[in-house]
């Protein structure tokens, strides 16, 4: 990925050879890099898994940039200490309380350096009297996501919500655990802390995990790419597209972020399952909700479970009245948007679900409770939809533009090429709305029990890892969309 993102504006050429790299890295890692970590990792002894597995992680995630791992090994290391010294000072009330402090602010900091200077500087730079340059900092992959790991294991620690770890290389293993370390979901110390140290590894489980990751990987290859290049031709003419091109386009965005972002938190969970760990659901079919309250408890719940216990409730929750029950969430949703991108379109973003979420709460949610589910459903859908036009544009007059093609019926109904473009692409629509909701789920809970089901179980994913292989030969630059947060 870092290849492709140094090959831009270097001409055809170079972008072609980092595509290829990519492609190769894909395949590598799962017909070579794959296979032989779980070989070696259930040939190891169960006492030298831990060992394995913490070098095995850095390996992985220091193969594109070499450097990155000097910035891990100090982030487990500032908050493996913060955690030893939180429970050192239990009964010292300020020393536990200054050291939580200092080990955030350490958090926070490097997160912001790495992630928010440039917007910092550039939002600076809008004064009239002020040009200052703009720094050229690169952004380590999952930087967001075990930064909000590891602080979430001190305060843990300091609330008594988790045991403290005393081994070094047993949290280095959880904060770099491969699977889910650059996309997550995130994973709370709390809930993998008796796995780390006593964990079985079944066959049944790995099974799962096999069947779980390749149903991911579909999810990633087969549809949210193809919902990707659907999205790009569209966004790339939207004054061409008409009303219904411009709502097919930026639908097939939705559907992209949602088999992207959920295919990768399949991935991480089956390939937890592979190595005996059991990760939280990060996803539950969030485009079946019928508010957008629903909504948010079904998507990302890893992250909205982190701002909920860790920034909602703290600041007070909903026990302090209704008007700081409204600032709380304005913050936590400020912060949510920011947490997603250095780009104040992710602050519009964040906020535009604050706001609603307070309206939703304080102001129409009888009304919309009486609703018929179908007209609650669309207008979820809808606020969701618009959102994600939010998400997409970082340049705040393309989004306007988009905005207006939406309802402005003066550029048609829908163009020539945007038609063709959505007839072709239909049945793979069709698909996607499928498989977003629980239906094929609940078919196969019905005949899970069947006879001769198994075999169709394994004949169906080993068809999907085959369309899988071939389709990422094929395919051009595609990497997860969350890799960027």
């Amino acid at each position: 990925i870092r290849d492709v993102e140094r090959s831009r504006g270097l001409g055809d050429v170079y972008k072609r050879q980092g595509v290829y790299r990519l492609v190769f890295s894909s395949l590598v890692f799962m017909f070579a890099y794959l296979p032989l970590t779980l070989l070696i990792y259930y040939i190891v002894p169960r006492k030298g898994r831990n060992i394995f597995l913490f070098f095995i992680n850095l390996l992985f995630y220091g193969w594109g940039e070499p450097k990155l791992i000097v910035l891990m090994l100090i982030n487990i290391a500032v908050n493996y200490i913060g955690g030893y010294l939180v429970d050192k000072f239990k009964d010292d009330t300020k020393k536990r309380k200054l050291v939580l402090i200092l080990t955030c602010v350490i958090d926070i900091g490097t997160l912001a350096v790495f992630k928010y200077t440039g917007m910092i500087v550039e939002t600076v730079n809008m004064l009239p009297f002020l040009n200052l340059p703009t720094p050229q900092i690169s952004l380590p992959i999952g930087i967001s996501f075990y930064t909000f790991q590891t602080m979430s294991y001190v305060i843990d620690v300091y609330r008594g919500d988790a045991p403290v770890s005393k081994n070094p290389i047993n949290f280095g293993t959880y904060v770099a655990l491969f699977p889910q370390l650059i996309a997550g979901p995130i994973v709370r110390y709390r809930d993998v802390a008796e796995q780390l140290t006593n964990r079985k590894e079944t066959l049944d489980e790995f099974t799962k995990g096999v069947n779980l990751f390749i149903i991911g990987l579909g999810k990633k290859v087969l549809i949210a790419n193809q919902m990707g290049n659907l999205s790009t031709a569209m966004f790339a003419t939207t004054d061409e597209n008409g009303v219904v091109g411009t709502w097919v386009g930026i639908i097939a965005y939705s559907f992209q972020l949602y088999f992207d972002f959920s295919g990768y938190s399949d991935m991480a969970c089956g390939l937890g399952n592979m190595l005996g760990f059991e990760f939280l659901k990060n996803f539950n079919y969030p485009y079946i909700s019928k508010s957008v309250t629903e909504f948010w408890r079904r998507w990302h719940i890893s992250l909205s479970t982190w701002f909920k216990e860790y920034v909602y409730i703290p600041l007070g929750g909903n026990r302090k009245g209704a008007k700081r029950q409204i600032f709380n969430l304005i913050i936590v949703w400020g912060l949510t948007g920011i947490w997603h991108g250095a780009s104040w379109n992710f602050v519009l973003w964040g906020l535009y679900y604050g706001v609603l979420l307070i309206f939703e709460k304080f102001v129409f949610k009888k009304v919309l409770d009486k609703l018929p589910s179908a007209i609650q459903h669309i207008y979820t859908m809808f606020i969701v939809v618009i959102g994600w036009g939010l998400f997409y544009f970082t340049d705040m007059s393309k989004l306007g533009t988009f905005l207006g093609d939406l309802f402005n019926f003066g550029n048609g109904i829908c163009g020539e090429q945007a038609l063709n473009l959505i007839l072709s692409y239909l049945p793979l629509i069709i698909a996607a709305a499928v498989a977003s909701t629980p239906l094929v789920a609940k078919l196969y809970a019905k005949v899970q029990n069947t006879k001769y089901i198994g075999f169709a179980q394994t004949a169906f994913v080993a068809a999907v890892l085959v369309l899988c292989t071939a389709s990422l030969v094929n395919q051009s630059y595609n990497p997860f969309l969350y890799f960027r947060f």
